[in-house]
């Protein structure tokens, strides 16, 4: 008890500590499936909380000079719990507003965090100075007293970095987490100044927490109308949910990390029929590599194409590379994906498979690049083509999704990567999966990259194959862009002007 009494402020600050980073851990969490996860996005988050901090210190060390006291002290930090609490009941209505109102990635980044993670931050900052200012009793010492009070604080952030990023995310989910954080500073607030005559602990923990979670079932259970899960993994936050297919009006259910996008999509009524129509666009393959028995797909999700391309060819294997294992678990649960022994699957990040390498394909697959939020750049560079090149058989087809358009400014992703997969590639060609004489429209354009080379016939005897092949891209494409290489691939970038119009 006396270590606890001697310790109380190292203790409270090492909490707070913690606190601060788990909330910056799980605000990227909160605020992905709106915004993504780009550079943006982080940047956003970890500017906004810094420079709340900032403030935070100041205020508490201005404070502080007036008369530092437990009470004040005890107060602070169960601001500190409510404002967090705050944050997660009101997270859903605020970043759907913002995601409304703006369409600039950048601002809508800066916006989410102002009004989600700003406030809280503010607090949690004044605790250090404000502990500082009740900690030192003789300033002979008082810099030994400040060094060693912020690197427990420091510490604490440590240990909430890896205990958020290690386990609660993936244990109680993003939302859960910030009430438990919540829950905590409370405690800490009584552990900080606690006397009968001012409120019973019982009571106010009991008070505050109805009221609370109360509002938070009510607000959860309205954004949640028709949501089978929503889950946090290692990798994303996911949602699975049950809607009406806008283009058919037939029932889907939809896997997403990245409103309003759709990474994968099932009909309800017959999962034989793919839902989104740039997957059968994959099909064109057995026209530049017909009878491909030994193919590879990076980027499974929710499965969809493994399941019809293994339906639709029956002799021929399949290798699944998906970075995320719970995907592959909502896959199977919620997507009708079984065990087949033409089917394998890997868990890994799908650059340091090309990496890896190994092995010879007839066709490589990537659709990884499903949401223009979050693009995973080490993919897109001359060097993860390259890879890709050594692995593909000598008539060996590439054929790669991305989210553009191809002219003008919210085309340099889609210039950028064309020509990178030009540097490596004989022939290059270009689909324009739902405006095929539109370059100014931002749509899944479908690349193809051939490696024999031998130049290929874009005619076909079979229907299904030519009308694909009537789709392709015939106009000039402007060489404006530089290489994308692992030093440079600036792609959140070039692909922020096609989100703001997507």
């Amino acid at each position: 008890m006396f270590f606890i009494q001697r310790y109380k402020l190292e203790i409270i600050v090492f909490i707070t500590g913690a606190a601060v980073m788990i909330l910056e851990l799980t605000g990227s969490r909160i605020i992905a499936p709106y915004v993504g996860t780009s550079i943006f996005v982080w940047t956003s988050l970890i500017g906004v909380i810094l420079g709340s901090l900032s403030v935070g210190y100041w205020w508490g060390g201005k404070l502080a000079d007036k008369g530092a006291n437990f009470k004040t002290f005890s107060l602070i930090i169960f601001i500190a719990a409510v404002l967090t609490g705050a944050t997660s009941i009101f997270s859903p209505l605020i970043l759907t507003i913002v995601s409304v109102l703006v369409k600039d990635v950048r601002l809508g980044s800066i916006m989410a965090s102002i009004l989600l993670f700003a406030a809280p931050s503010i607090v949690l900052g004044m605790v250090s100075p404000y502990a500082l200012r009740l900690k030192i009793r003789d300033v002979s010492n008082s810099g030994a007293v400040a060094g060693g009070l912020y690197a427990v604080s420091t510490i604490g952030s440590i240990a909430g970095t890896f205990l958020g990023g290690f386990y609660l995310i993936t244990l109680l989910g993003s939302a859960k987490i910030l009430l438990f954080i919540a829950i905590i500073l409370i405690l800490t607030s009584f552990f900080a100044y606690y006397k009968k005559s001012v409120i019973s602990l019982k009571t106010g923990i009991f008070i505050y927490f109805v009221i609370l979670l109360a509002a938070f079932d009510f607000v959860n259970a309205y954004f949640s109308k028709g949501k089978i899960v929503d889950i946090d993994t290692h990798y994303n936050r996911v949602f699975v949910f049950e809607t009406i297919d806008s283009s058919t009006q037939r029932p889907i259910r939809v896997m997403t990390t990245s409103f309003p996008q759709i990474e994968s999509a099932m009909f309800l009524d017959d999962d034989n029929d793919l839902v989104a129509e740039y997957l059968k666009f994959f099909r064109i393959a057995g026209h530049f590599n017909p009878g491909s028995q030994k193919t590879l797909l990076i980027g499974g999700a929710g499965y969809s194409y493994p399941k019809d391309f293994l339906k639709r060819n029956p002799d021929a294997f399949m290798d699944v590379v998906e970075i995320d294992p719970s995907l592959t678990a909502l896959a199977r649960r919620f997507f009708n994906i079984e065990e087949n022994p033409r089917l394998a699957i890997y868990h890994e990040d799908g650059r340091t498979f090309l990496n890896r390498g190994g092995k010879k394909y007839d066709v490589i697959f990537m659709d990884a690049f499903k949401s223009i939020q979050s693009i995973p750049y080490q993919l897109t560079t001359a060097e993860a083509m390259k890879k890709a090149y050594e692995m593909l058989a000598n008539d060996g087809v590439l054929l790669l999704n991305i989210i553009s358009s191809i002219d003008g400014v919210k085309g340099r992703f889609f210039r950028a990567e064309y020509w990178t997969l030009k540097y490596v590639f004989p022939y290059v060609y270009v689909i324009p999966v739902a405006k095929p004489d539109n370059g100014n429209v931002a749509q899944n354009l479908l690349l193809i990259a051939l490696k024999n080379k031998k130049e290929p016939l874009l005619e076909s005897e079979i229907p299904e194959f030519n009308g694909y092949l009537s789709y392709l891209w015939k106009k000039e494409i402007l060489r404006d862009m530089p290489l994308l290489t692992d030093d440079f691939a600036p792609v959140d970038n070039y692909a922020l002007a096609s989100f703001k119009n997507h």
